[in-house]
Protein backbone atom coordinates (compact mmCIF):
# COMPACT_ATOMS: atom_id res chain seq x y z
CA UNK A 1 0.00 0.00 0.00
CA UNK A 2 1.46 3.00 -0.99
CA UNK A 3 1.94 6.20 1.20
CA UNK A 4 -1.16 8.00 -0.57
CA UNK A 5 -3.42 5.17 0.27
CA UNK A 6 -1.96 4.78 3.72
CA UNK A 7 -3.06 8.74 4.55
CA UNK A 8 -6.65 8.31 2.73
CA UNK A 9 -7.25 5.22 5.09
CA UNK A 10 -6.45 7.55 8.19
CA UNK A 11 -8.65 9.97 6.75
CA UNK A 12 -11.62 7.70 6.29
CA UNK A 13 -11.16 6.38 9.69
CA UNK A 14 -11.00 9.89 11.14
CA UNK A 15 -14.09 11.29 9.79
CA UNK A 16 -15.84 8.13 11.06
CA UNK A 17 -14.57 8.45 14.67
CA UNK A 18 -15.21 12.57 14.77
CA UNK A 19 -18.86 11.95 13.51
CA UNK A 20 -19.13 8.74 16.31
CA UNK A 21 -17.99 11.55 19.08
CA UNK A 22 -20.01 14.28 17.09
CA UNK A 23 -22.89 11.49 17.71
CA UNK A 24 -21.94 11.23 21.76
CA UNK A 25 -22.16 15.23 22.08
CA UNK A 26 -25.22 15.53 20.45
CA UNK A 27 -26.89 12.85 22.74
CA UNK A 28 -25.24 14.86 25.62
CA UNK A 29 -26.55 17.90 24.78
CA UNK A 30 -29.67 16.46 23.96
CA UNK A 31 -29.83 17.38 20.50
CA UNK A 32 -31.17 16.01 17.43
CA UNK A 33 -29.87 16.58 13.83
CA UNK A 34 -32.68 18.66 13.08
CA UNK A 35 -31.88 21.07 16.41
CA UNK A 36 -28.40 21.13 15.30
CA UNK A 37 -28.81 21.88 11.83
CA UNK A 38 -31.73 24.87 12.38
CA UNK A 39 -29.44 26.33 15.21
CA UNK A 40 -26.11 26.27 13.17
CA UNK A 41 -27.89 27.47 10.46
CA UNK A 42 -26.89 24.87 7.77
CA UNK A 43 -29.02 21.71 6.08
CA UNK A 44 -29.48 18.60 8.04
CA UNK A 45 -27.97 16.42 5.18
CA UNK A 46 -24.96 17.81 6.14
CA UNK A 47 -25.27 17.40 9.38
CA UNK A 48 -25.91 13.34 8.55
CA UNK A 49 -23.11 13.27 6.26
CA UNK A 50 -20.83 14.34 8.96
CA UNK A 51 -22.83 11.70 11.23
CA UNK A 52 -21.78 8.79 8.79
CA UNK A 53 -18.38 9.64 8.30
CA UNK A 54 -18.92 10.45 4.64
CA UNK A 55 -16.84 13.64 4.67
CA UNK A 56 -14.73 15.77 6.35
CA UNK A 57 -16.53 18.51 7.85
CA UNK A 58 -15.05 22.31 6.69
CA UNK A 59 -14.53 24.91 9.13
CA UNK A 60 -17.72 26.90 8.30
CA UNK A 61 -19.69 23.70 9.01
CA UNK A 62 -17.21 22.80 12.30
CA UNK A 63 -18.80 26.36 13.15
CA UNK A 64 -22.07 25.93 12.74
CA UNK A 65 -22.37 21.93 14.26
CA UNK A 66 -20.42 23.37 17.20
CA UNK A 67 -23.10 25.99 17.65
CA UNK A 68 -26.17 24.09 17.09
CA UNK A 69 -24.86 20.84 19.38
CA UNK A 70 -24.00 24.48 22.25
CA UNK A 71 -20.29 23.43 22.34
CA UNK A 72 -16.95 25.34 21.47
CA UNK A 73 -15.11 24.17 18.58
CA UNK A 74 -12.73 22.94 20.06
CA UNK A 75 -14.55 20.17 21.76
CA UNK A 76 -15.46 18.73 18.77
CA UNK A 77 -11.64 17.92 18.26
CA UNK A 78 -11.69 16.26 22.27
CA UNK A 79 -11.77 12.36 21.15
CA UNK A 80 -8.92 9.54 21.12
CA UNK A 81 -7.78 8.60 17.66
CA UNK A 82 -5.27 6.75 16.98
CA UNK A 83 -2.92 7.62 14.19
CA UNK A 84 -1.83 4.39 12.73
Amino acid sequence: MTDFHQVEDINKKYNIAFGAHLHDLMARHGRDVVTVASIGNIEQKQVYRVLKGEHAASLRTIIALAKGVGVKPKDLFDFDFDLE
